[in-house]
């Protein structure tokens, strides 16, 4: 059984980096097993991610260190990780349960390579669904006045354990933009794709009164202009005049898990470059 790894970077496109990231992985005795790549001629950049393996046993660590000189010739932004590892994540929710629902049952039955720490909301309806899983739920209630010491035990959950995403599974409340910053990058949100033409309350039915054939939902990365980060995965599904309010609520939801779904694999997967506004996902 051979350790496997995984190797994501981002630079400067230049002649030269897929022969020195290949060479340095034959000299360190590793075989490629999957390579993607993407020069991006409007920004100028270069992303890559390589599943990679060692006949012998290989450090993680002791791989970081020599990839170092490497990384610094192409000024690459790059990580290598086990491709084995289960990136630690908290789940966070409000009232609406069906995309928690959804991760923590693909969780269970490793369709999702995460660990989930433990799940967050601002109320309590779900707490004993999260307890039935095994996992820890914590209530951290927010209002006007507490939002501020809302955020900074979020922080300490994410610091103390550990925790490298954050999956907003239609949790309510606007995060602060100074949060957004701290957590750039590690943060996924899931809404209907109906912003902006349907704002507000019950967006379905908005939608259901206007006559739209095309119903959605986005999963993107949170920044501190709402619901306008990197686009991750998007889903649709199409509706036809006959459909009620409440039939668009349930396609709604069936959409909104599977986009969230694929997205946080696919980030737990490390298949996920940022590239400015946009995203480069190797999926």
């Amino acid at each position: 059984m051979t350790d496997q790894y995984v190797l994501t970077l981002s630079c400067p496109d230049k002649q030269g980096i897929v022969h020195a990231v290949s060479s340095y992985l034959f000299i360190t005795g590793c075989n490629i097993e999957d390579s993607q790549q993407f020069g991006d001629r409007d920004t100028g950049l270069f992303f890559m991610r390589v599943h990679f393996s060692a006949e012998a046993p290989v450090n993680v660590d002791k791989l970081r260190a020599s990839f170092t000189a490497v990384g610094d010739s192409f000024a690459m932004d790059w990580q290598i990780h086990r491709a084995d590892e289960r990136m630690r994540v908290v789940l966070m929710v409000s009232k609406f349960g069906h995309c928690l629902n959804d991760l923590l049952f693909r969780s269970r039955i490793g369709a999702l390579p995460v660990e989930i720490v433990a799940v967050v909301s601002n109320h309590t309806d779900f707490a004993e669904l999260v307890g039935s899983y095994g996992i820890p739920f914590r209530h951290i209630p927010v209002t006007k006045e507490t939002k501020d010491h809302a955020e900074a035990e979020l922080l300490e959950l994410v610091r103390t354990e550990n925790v490298e995403l954050v999956v907003l599974a239609r949790y309510m409340q606007v995060l602060s933009d100074d949060l957004c910053k701290q957590l750039t990058g590690r943060i996924i949100n899931i809404h209907h794709s109906f912003l902006p033409s349907f704002k507000g309350a019950k967006p379905y039915h908005q939608a259901h009164a206007r006559g739209v054939k095309l119903i959605g939902a986005t999963a993107h990365y949170v920044t501190a202009d709402l619901d306008e980060g990197p686009i991750i995965e998007q889903e649709v599904a199409r509706v036809g005049h006959e459909v009620t309010p409440d039939q668009l609520v349930a396609t709604g939801r069936d959409v909104e898990c599977q986009a969230l779904a694929r997205a946080v694999k696919w980030h737990a997967e490390r298949r996920i470059l940022l590239n400015g506004h946009r995203t480069v996902v190797f999926a």
